[in-house]
């Protein structure tokens, strides 16, 4: 165990002008409970973060608390048969960076029901993927075992410099899917087309004030969207007949404005990621499946790291929509 040691960490506080994410020297009592102890490797930067040290962002439930979403490392110590000290983990979802301390410190403890031993990634490249990268394995899977094929047809991905839309470009290309990429970078193109894209469009839909219609040309035979919205409204009118949508974002809005004829007219499926509370099993089955057919070709070409200590000018990146790829957060060689 860790006994009196005192260590670094990222700590958000509430204050009458604001949330301030201060550097400040805490010990292991301040961790809380959990059964598993992990020393920090790795954060990443995720958009949840950055509502995390947001005024009424709306994800924090009490301040203070150690943000990060996303924590990957090595076991110190463990009080769960599952784990021993220098297992490779990571561990995401749920609680953390939430209610539970999260991963921008140089430990952090949580429930052994939340951890996931690390096969064939390193917990660099885990946290290269972190909860953006996961959600957006989630998308392919769900797009998988809806019957998506290659020979159906191209898959678009919105938001494609975003944090889920990268890595599932990635995915989708190293799978042999023709996949178009929807972004509002006009220089996003080289990244893209490394990542496999087969083309790079504008934002959807092409007219921002039109009207949108209940049916438009059936485009494309499935969709991976991170923005919700009227976007997504355009999108569900052009997927092709059976096809579905996987949906896992907002930030182009929560209301919808479409009508049932994509689902009733062409069978079009709409399927809901959450990787907040996807269950353990499946959750470690899946992380296994990322270090080795789905893993993303490009993590390195995708990943930007920094130090612990730029977490806040990185998530404000990501909070004004100028950010790019997935930025990992250098934890025990960032302080």
């Amino acid at each position: 165990m860790l006994g009196r040691m005192r260590f670094q960490a990222m700590v958000a506080h509430e204050t009458d002008t604001g949330i301030v994410l201060t550097r400040e020297e805490v010990g292991e009592d301040f961790l809380g409970p959990g059964t598993v102890t992990i020393k920090v490797h790795y954060s990443s930067a995720n958009f949840k973060d950055g509502l995390a040290i947001t005024p009424r962002g709306g994800v924090v439930r009490e301040y203070p608390i150690i943000p990060g979403i996303d924590i990957t490392g090595e076991v110190v110590a463990s009080d769960d048969p599952a784990f021993a000290a220098g297992d490779q983990v990571v561990a995401h979802g749920y609680e953390i960076g939430v209610s539970q301390h999260g991963g921008f410190a140089e430990f952090a403890r949580v429930p052994a029901e939340w951890v996931v031993k690390l096969d064939g990634l390193s917990t660099r490249e885990a946290a290269a993927v972190g909860t953006a990268g996961f959600t957006a394995a989630m998308s392919v899977r769900a797009l998988l075992d809806h019957g998506l094929t290659s020979a159906a047809g191209p898959v678009l991905v919105t938001g494609a410099t975003g944090g889920v839309g990268s890595v599932a470009v990635d995915i989708l290309a190293g799978l042999g899917f023709e996949v178009i990429a929807s972004t509002g970078k006009s220089d996003a193109g080289d990244l893209l087309s490394t990542l496999g894209a087969a083309s790079v469009i504008g934002r959807l839909p092409e007219d921002p004030d039109a009207k949108p219609r209940p049916l438009g040309k059936a485009r494309w035979a499935a969709a991976v969207d991170s923005v919700g919205g009227q976007s997504l409204a355009h999108i569900l009118s052009t997927i092709q007949y059976g096809g579905a949508v996987a949906v896992s974002g907002l930030t182009g809005g929560t209301a919808v404005p479409t009508t049932v004829m994509p689902f009733i007219l062409r069978g079009v499926s709409l399927l809901g990621i959450d990787s907040v509370n996807f269950p353990i099993d499946q959750r470690r089955d899946l992380w296994a499946r990322l270090g080795k057919e789905l893993r993303p070709r490009h993590l390195s070409e995708l990943e930007n790291l920094v130090p612990i200590v730029e977490a806040e000018s990185v998530l404000s990146s990501i909070r004004n929509g100028t950010h790019s790829g997935r930025t990992v957060l250098a934890v025990s060689d960032g302080f």
